[in-house]
């Protein structure tokens, strides 16, 4: 992968999962700065108060107090300043519901939460990977779906 500079915003509300993805994150070989926030209203109210660093990609968990994954994910498809972000579902869910219905709301990737360190870092290694692909290319992200 050509280095390419990303920003990276993960949006969960579980302080573990944060640390975890942190760390996960911080093994790969990308050049890139992550975010995070708290919940879904902190993340938009980020992106409103920030439009000069929107993100490349952002990890959205589905369960979330204030606004969840899927009002986020709907905001962002609202609102057309927001369709270069890359959208990547990272739940603990693996509903079917929860799938199609973010698949159907515009989402990029669906991530079920992996439960070691080594398959989350290569999911995370894998989403970017993917994202780059959209990035450099001339491919249709806006009608795309990938499950990790």
């Amino acid at each position: 992968m050509k280095k390419h500079f990303f920003r990276v915003m993960l949006v969960d509300d579980d302080e573990d999962d944060r640390f975890l993805f942190s760390e996960a994150f911080e093994t790969l070989e990308v050049k890139s700065e992550l975010q995070m926030c708290h919940n879904g209203q902190e993340f938009i109210d980020h992106l409103e108060n920030n439009p000069e660093q929107l993100p490349e990609i952002v990890f959205l968990d589905l369960n979330m107090p204030i606004k969840n994954g899927l009002e986020c994910l709907r905001y962002l498809k609202q609102h057309s300043k927001y369709n270069d972000i890359f959208v990547a579902i990272y739940s603990t869910s693996s509903a079917e519901k929860d799938m199609e219905d973010t698949l159907l709301a515009g989402a990029n990737i669906y991530i079920q939460k992996p439960n070691n360190f080594q398959t989350l870092r290569s999911v995370i290694d894998r989403a970017m990977k993917t994202c780059y692909q959209y990035a450099t290319s001339q491919l249709d992200r806006h009608s795309f779906l990938l499950k990790l």
